[in-house]
């Protein structure tokens, strides 16, 4: 197991210019979470506005993470998910074939699969790559909820299933997955939890807030994998007026406008149906963001 991903991961944003995959400024912006101490970063997911993306630039994505990521420690976790289970293995077995060190994938939306669905659906697509892969849970955004009786199957059927990007919401979640199966491998996908899920035995975080302060969230995750439990809480108590406030409009449209307030990103752009945040929110982004320092601005 000591192959799998660990720490702090990144779920990263897809800078547009003009319409484009801004693929100088995406590259960029993996080598900044590599100099912070980012363990993976995870491109196309849903804060990557995976679901308004081609299937070409999918690919580009994690092409370009891999090409970042190469000879350094961080690894790539990339995004394979669909509401088509053949779409998800066509994205997975490429992300494989091109370098990447792990796949997630979120569950399939819109649909609503029974559970046994979303079985056949994982099965099918961890099948079809040897690398480690991880379910990505987010009820919230997909109307169907991978119940820990159905992670407990796959994670028992399927040798690479390693894992799951929890964004329940829920601590009670991750207790009740860890009880049933205590060696898989729970991610925090809810920002604002990130400490207590890793002492409730979570092996790490995938992160939206991180695109902003990635040197935070790597000193939170590795400080509270290591037992440091109040050096990660004091992080996650700090972190906790921007990580409420990155979620304030559907993400990620606050994560993408704070990165363009900090001269990250050159211009605000995002893909239809998602649009900027309004003035007030705006506003209220740019306040918090006054109370963080962050590094690595060009």
């Amino acid at each position: 197991m000591s192959h799998y991903i660990t720490g702090a991961t990144t779920a990263l944003i897809t800078p547009f210019k003009n319409g484009k995959l801004d693929e100088a400024t995406f590259a960029k912006l993996i080598q900044r979470q590599i100099d912070n101490g980012i363990d993976a970063v995870c491109p196309v997911g849903t804060t990557g506005e995976s679901a308004t993306l081609s299937y070409e630039e999918d690919k580009r994505c994690i092409q370009i993470a891999v090409e970042v990521c190469k000879g350094t420690s961080t690894k790539v976790l990339a995004g394979a998910g669909s509401n088509a289970t053949h779409e998800a293995i066509q994205i997975a077995k490429y992300a494989q074939d091109c370098g990447a060190d792990a796949i997630f994938s979120v569950s399939p939306y819109y649909n609503k699969p029974s559970q046994e669905g979303l079985y056949q659906h994982y099965k099918a697509i961890a099948s079809a790559v040897e690398v480690p892969f991880m379910l990505y849970n987010v009820p919230g955004r997909t109307g169907v909820d991978i119940l820990p009786e159905t992670v407990k199957r796959l994670f028992d059927d399927v040798s690479n299933i390693m894992g799951i990007k929890e964004a329940t919401g829920s601590i009670e979640r991750t207790v009740e997955l860890l009880a049933k199966v205590p060696d898989l491998y729970v991610f925090s996908g809810d920002d604002a939890i990130d400490f207590p899920i890793i002492a409730s035995g979570g092996k790490g975080i995938t992160s939206v807030t991180a695109n902003l302060l990635p040197d935070m969230k790597s000193r939170l995750a590795h400080a509270a994998l290591d037992g440091d439990y109040k050096t990660a809480k004091a992080l996650n108590d700090e972190l906790f007026e921007i990580n409420k406030m990155l979620f304030c409009e559907s993400n990620p449209i606050p994560i993408k406008a704070a990165m363009y307030i900090a001269g990250l990103i050159d211009t605000l752009e995002y893909r239809l149906p998602l649009v900027p945040p309004s003035i007030e929110n705006m506003k209220k982004i740019e306040n918090v963001m006054k109370n963080y320092t962050i590094i690595g601005v060009n």
